[in-house]
């Protein structure tokens, strides 16, 4: 793939500054944070290494990443490695797609409450599904699911779900066989919205008894027990989104279909089309109106400032298993399943690409390798000496 025109660095180090500035006020230690590290990736401000070619011997000068999950330069290696790691739990059978939405009605309380009411979306989200095919009417059985959190919508704007990657069907109660799925779906979907929405009012709930819930600003009448009841009854009576994808086969097309979901934060380099210095454009499409790709223009600050409210709170997990894909005891019930099925562990997957620790010299094309580590001062003399030869 082309290296893009325009990336979110460049946005932050053109305007990063002056957003600082007007929004300090509301902005966390972890947003800051972020916000720093993406403007000084491959920069000379972190760092870098002397690549030398192995056949010619030319040498130049690479900057060092930043390595900060939310950075759009700095996943594509994490996704591979990720992926290559999930490929021995892949099983041949066909998978489905399970999206848990949360109304827009909670956006406001998820900002101010990112870290309690994710692992609210993840605990209630996992729960319906082992819930739901544990019942006998409906798939009786134990499942094995993978769960990624994605905070934001195509247009950048607050919109927090659950993808979650189910193995079409799941183990007998006595582990002695597979138990395929009888609804075209996997499991109702009507059902799952419901016990969904019954369990996420009743964490929010649990969650203001307790004091755990933070209600400033905006939010500070709900600290009232009657008007947040109030604020939960009008919850209650909607029709929360579960949205269910038809199963794709292979084991191949579910790396690649994980590979776009895993690492992507917000927004990647390759949907900005235009920076004028002040207003950002991007690509997006357009899901209400038929997946049409549509062209966005922000001015750079309300871009920052959506692409923050998708910062996660330092050392959550937006990756989970559940079920028999859960690290405890993990490898004995997928031994136990592919021995259920007669089937071996894959060696090979179409979707598998290797991490290489090198690349091609532009001189003679042969192998490039990464040599000594420079530090910012050093690079101050080095970069001189390889920009002039």
């Amino acid at each position: 793939m082309n290296r893009p025109t325009f990336e979110v660095a460049d946005i932050i180090r053109a305007q990063g500054s002056s957003f600082l500035e007007h929004n300090r006020c509301w902005l966390s230690f972890q947003q800051t944070r972020v916000l720093t590290a993406i403007a000084r990736c491959r920069t000379a401000a972190l760092g870098g290494h002397i690549d030398t070619c192995s056949g010619c011997g030319h040498q130049a000068i690479s900057y060092n990443s930043c390595r900060d999950r939310h950075c759009p330069k700095c996943q594509a290696q994490a996704r591979q490695r990720w992926l290559s790691a999930r490929e021995r739990e892949l099983m041949e059978v066909p998978y489905f797609h399970v999206v848990f939405t949360l109304p827009h009605q909670l956006n406001l309380l998820c900002l101010y409450n990112q870290r309690e009411l994710y692992d609210a979306l993840f605990r209630c989200s996992s729960a319906t599904l082992l819930e739901i095919a544990a019942d006998p009417k409906h798939l009786g059985a134990e499942l094995g699911f993978l769960s990624i959190l994605h905070t934001w919508g195509q247009n950048l704007l607050l919109h927090p779900h659950i993808h979650c990657v189910i193995p079409a069907g799941g183990i007998s109660p006595d582990h002695t066989c597979w138990l395929r799925p009888r609804y075209p779906f996997f499991l109702p979907v009507k059902i799952l919205s419901q016990v969904f929405r019954g369990k996420f009012v009743s964490a929010l709930r649990r969650l203001h008894r307790r004091g755990k819930l933070r209600l400033s600003g905006p939010l500070h009448s709900l600290h009232d027990s009657k008007r947040f009841a109030v604020f939960l009854r009008a919850l209650f009576r909607k029709d929360w989104v579960v949205y269910a994808k038809p199963a794709f086969r292979g084991p191949g097309r579910v790396l690649r279909y994980l590979g776009r979901y895993t690492h992507r934060v917000a927004i990647s380099n390759h949907r900005l089309l235009d920076f004028d210095g002040d207003r950002v454009t991007f690509r997006w499409r357009d899901y209400a109106h038929g997946n049409k790709h549509r062209k966005m223009t922000l001015v750079a600050e309300e871009f920052l400032r959506r692409f923050v409210q998708h910062v996660l709170p330092r050392g959550f997990v937006r990756i989970r298993q559940y079920g028999f894909l859960a690290n405890r005891n993990q490898t004995a019930h997928l031994n136990l399943i592919r021995q259920i099925l007669s089937v071996t562990p894959t060696t090979e997957v179409e979707a598998s690409e290797s991490v290489t620790e090198w690349w091609s010299c532009p001189r003679c094309g042969d192998r490039m390798r990464i040599g000594a580590q420079l530090n910012a001062y050093q690079l101050l003399f080095r970069c001189a000496f390889f920009d002039s030869s």
